[in-house]
């Protein structure tokens, strides 16, 4: 089947943030003005929601479709929408699935179960399954999240091929391996496939080195804040301008160090605080257990929002 709405998975996908009160309950109104800014960036392709970025883990399915509603609410027809499909049970996934295409949704993020952690890769007739319900309930295009070596919920490359092969449904992989020799291999092979797989890069950390690779997209929480940056970044790569790109490169590396580094689990967290100091964000809200940033590490992230040329004064980024 082919849904009616057929978006390619390719781009500048920001992963968006969700906003919560001091009571933390969602945030709709600054939720709303959230994705307009990021809607607002000329070059970005869609918006990733219910994701990593957005709490997920904390998200009760009834939130999930309320944000998938405000979403497309907000977002009219200006934007694709792909919405995440996170939770251990592959009848609930398939549940979510269906939702997300009546809601709206241009496209799924499949994410692995965690359960598989506990030695999937050793049954891998388990995630096939759990895609098969996914793609019984819906036809959305879909984009499968490739999680890193270390978290041990990645697709080996056979099975990765197998998934592939089976399921057309599946459009793009989201690539986070954090091998840089096998990000290289799944480039390479989802490309000569007989009906080529888009990747689309999550190496936030080292943005450019993975794009050069040749992903044909990007699809980041950073994005949530430096959407303009990521945007300037893949087209110079993408024109084969190494020397701009190692310049809006330089722009964005004093970001990875506010949002990146340990602990990881802090990622999202940095990056709310970065949307206040930007003036974007009223106040920085996380569910537990995670919890605020001490205040030394929040004035870190104002240093590097300076470093990189980001300031209260500009929406984004001034990008030459």
């Amino acid at each position: 089947m082919d849904h009616p709405r057929a978006f390619v998975p390719e781009g500048v996908i920001p992963a968006c943030l969700l906003p919560f009160d001091c009571n933390l309950n969602i945030d709709e109104q600054a939720y709303r003005s959230h994705l307009n800014d990021i809607a607002s960036v000329e070059g970005v392709s869609a918006i990733t929601i219910n994701g990593h970025a957005a709490e997920v883990h904390a998200l009760t399915l009834d939130e999930q479709k309320r944000a998938l509603v405000v979403t497309r609410e907000t977002l009219g027809e200006r934007m694709p929408i792909v919405a995440g499909v996170f939770t251990n049970s592959s009848l609930e996934a398939a549940r979510m699935a269906r939702t997300a295409q009546d809601e709206g949704a241009d496209a799924l993020l499949v994410f692995p179960p965690d359960v598989m952690a506990l030695g999937g890769h050793l049954r891998p007739e388990m995630i096939s399954e759990h895609v098969r319900r996914i793609t019984d309930a819906s036809d959305l295009p879909i984009v499968l999240f490739q999680y890193p070596l270390a978290s041990n919920l990645s697709y080996s490359l056979g099975s990765l091929l197998e998934l592939l092969n089976r399921f057309p449904q599946i459009r793009a992989v989201k690539d986070q391996i954090g091998d840089g020799n096998l990000h290289e291999r799944h480039i390479r092979e989802l490309h000569a496939l007989d009906q080529p797989v888009k990747v689309l890069t999550t190496h936030s950390a080292w943005l450019l080195g993975s794009l050069v690779l040749g992903c044909d997209g990007l699809l980041s929480g950073a994005g949530s804040v430096i959407a303009d940056l990521q945007v300037a970044l893949f087209r110079a790569v993408k024109a084969g301008d190494l020397k701009k790109a190692q310049a809006i490169n330089d722009r964005i590396y004093p970001t990875v160090r506010a949002f990146y580094d340990p602990p990881l689990l802090d990622m999202h967290n940095r990056m709310k605080e970065a949307l206040v100091h930007l003036g974007r964000l009223k106040e920085a809200h996380v569910r537990p257990p995670l919890m605020k940033l001490h205040e030394a590490e929040i004035e870190k992230i104002g240093r590097c929002m300076k470093q990189a040329g980001i300031n209260r004064e500009m929406a984004y980024a001034k990008v030459s």
